[in-house]
């Protein structure tokens, strides 16, 4: 039996460190503890080795609780009552992810949770007298986590202003910008690329850890720095498998909106990558490719929605460089031009019908279905828009004209 009781607190005082605190919290509840910070990155763990279970050895030795076990939590309701309330929390044992009974607490300033304290329940039931000592232990851990992220803030502010600067192009030496890393206490690592979310709100503090708690549980991608600008959160990231990082990247994506939407109700984001490169100094290069994409899928509704890097984006890469070549000799598409003029006098849709159908890959039937409209009637506007247009539909030629300046004209115009 503990010799301290409900109303004693064991944890007054200071204890140096919070390894030192989470020995004192399973000394007194005689249980292997943890302690993590919000994101679930592991700050500390008992020397208490008499017992434990799968979840809580994977999660020393990657210095992080696994994903799958976070995710697990999430589904069976624990992480959201651990941050919704201070007191502390049962959770049952989940098998398939290694994880045994334990009781856990969330470390708090105010509404704001900072990390969360988990006590195993191997061996031993923790008493339901003795959660409040559990609660007072919390309390203890509460300053010297605000001293840690205090410490994490200056050091985020650093790194952004450094991001920038790769963003920009403010740095071109690879040597200085690997020096620059190693100082600011990031491993090199190769490749990376530029990555952007961009969200239907501007990102406010609360919104951005939400995106940051995300981002960092993810364990297939790695965020080395981060910055945000109004509704876009802008990553350079690495993988952290040996697989191509382009399709780790889309799994990461997909995994990352559904998790928003699920867990904090966000939805309408948009998100592409650029160019994945071996050299840091290609990092402006991949931002203004992922700027890119981001634009490409803000204009067009269709077609785009599985399109997330900027080497699958084919021939969406050269439109701006044809516009240019367009814009600067005045060309305008005479078939197009005499489309528009037609149903400016006649109140018709030809040109959207056109649109329409080379963007369904001449598919009659899926343009009919798009339109609303009968194939019959989608027949005789096809031929209408062959006579007024002097548009030859065997043509590949005249056809892939149409298209690109169709593209051009919802892109610029």
């Amino acid at each position: 039996m503990n010799s301290f009781s409900h109303s004693q607190d064991p944890f007054k005082g200071t204890f140096g460190s919070l390894e030192n605190l989470a020995d004192t919290i399973s000394e007194v509840l005689h249980c292997p503890v943890t302690i993590e910070d919000a994101n679930h990155r592991l700050l500390a763990y008992s020397t208490h080795e008499d017992s434990t279970d799968p979840a809580r050895i994977a999660t020393i030795i990657g210095r992080r609780v696994p994903e799958k076990v976070i995710n697990s939590l999430w589904r069976d309701g624990v992480i959201p009552r651990l941050q919704a309330s201070d007191e502390p929390l049962r959770v049952s044992s989940i098998s398939k992810v290694g994880l045994g009974d334990r009781v856990a607490v969330s470390i708090r300033k105010n509404e704001e949770v900072l990390g969360y304290i988990w006590a195993l329940e191997v061996d031993r039931h923790i008493a339901d007298e003795e959660l409040g000592l559990l609660k007072k232990a919390a309390q203890s851990a509460k300053n010297q986590l605000l001293q840690h992220y205090t410490g994490s803030r200056r050091k985020q502010e650093s790194l952004q202003e450094f991001f920038w600067k790769l963003l920009t192009g403010h740095m071109n030496s690879e040597e200085t910008i690997l020096d620059s890393l190693r100082d600011l206490g990031i491993m090199p690592s190769s490749p990376v690329s530029v990555l952007i979310f961009q969200f239907p709100q501007e990102i406010d503090a609360a919104f951005e850890k939400n995106i940051s708690y995300i981002t960092s549980v993810n364990q297939s991608v790695k965020a080395q720095l981060t910055a945000t600008d109004e509704n876009q959160m802008i990553l350079l990231v690495t993988s952290s498998r040996k697989e191509d990082l382009r399709g780790i990247l889309e799994e990461f994506i997909r995994s990352f909106t559904q998790q928003m939407a699920e867990r904090f109700g966000v939805k309408g984001i948009t998100a592409g990558f650029g160019g994945v490169y071996n050299a840091y100094q290609l990092t402006e290069k991949s931002f203004k490719e992922a700027q890119q994409v981001i634009k490409i899928k803000d204009r067009f509704s269709e077609g785009v929605e599985d399109l997330f890097g900027y080497e699958s984006l084919g021939i969406y890469q050269f439109l701006d460089v044809i516009h240019e070549q367009q814009r600067a000799s005045r060309y305008r598409n005479p078939s197009l031009a005499k489309l528009q003029e037609y149903d400016r006098l006649h109140k018709t849709d030809l040109y959207q019908t056109l649109d329409t159908y080379l963007s369904a890959g001449s598919n009659a039937h899926q343009t009919a279905a798009v339109l609303h409209i009968h194939l019959n009637t989608l027949t005789y506007r096809l031929k209408r828009i062959a006579e007024i247009g002097q548009i030859d539909y065997k043509n590949t030629n005249q056809k892939t004209m149409l298209y690109l300046d169709l593209q051009i004209q919802r892109l610029f115009y």
